[in-house]
């Protein structure tokens, strides 16, 4: 991969987008790719970010609940233990997982398994600190 649009494009063929415009896409991450028995999913989001207007990155996140319920020292605790691929964030009113990466020479397993692993550190999270799967 080498750029946004061909990003795009693979995600398109690959999951199933929920939203989309110029600079993001919202895909739902179905967990049934992996084990046909498990219907659990995850909003993922996929963010075009340029850096010195010349490097094109993408950010992989993805919302798993309000910041104003969780006990964000817990939480981040939890975060710096049991995580290897995301960074926590608060964006807006929520609480996100994120992991970003660099376009040029992108292979696709440098894409596909970072985001199964955030997806699935999300869903874990989300269930563990606001008892549900909302997002």
């Amino acid at each position: 991969m080498a750029t946004w649009g061909d990003l795009a494009a693979y995600v398109h063929d690959t999951y199933d987008v929920i939203s989309e415009n110029e600079d993001e896409i919202r895909i739902l991450f179905n967990f049934e790719q992996f084990d046909e028995d498990d219907e659990r999913t995850q909003v993922i989001i996929l963010v075009r970010e340029v850096l010195d207007k010349l490097h094109e990155w993408v950010q992989i996140a993805s919302p798993i609940g309000l910041a104003s319920k969780v006990d964000l020292s817990a939480f981040l605790t939890e975060v710096g233990n049991s995580t290897i691929a995301c960074g926590a964030a608060i964006m807006g009113d929520h609480v996100v997982l994120r992991h970003s990466l660099p376009l040029k020479d992108l292979d696709i397993h440098e894409f596909t398994d970072p985001l199964a692993l955030l997806a699935g550190t999300a869903d874990r999270l989300e269930e563990t600190f606001f008892g549900g799967d909302d997002y």
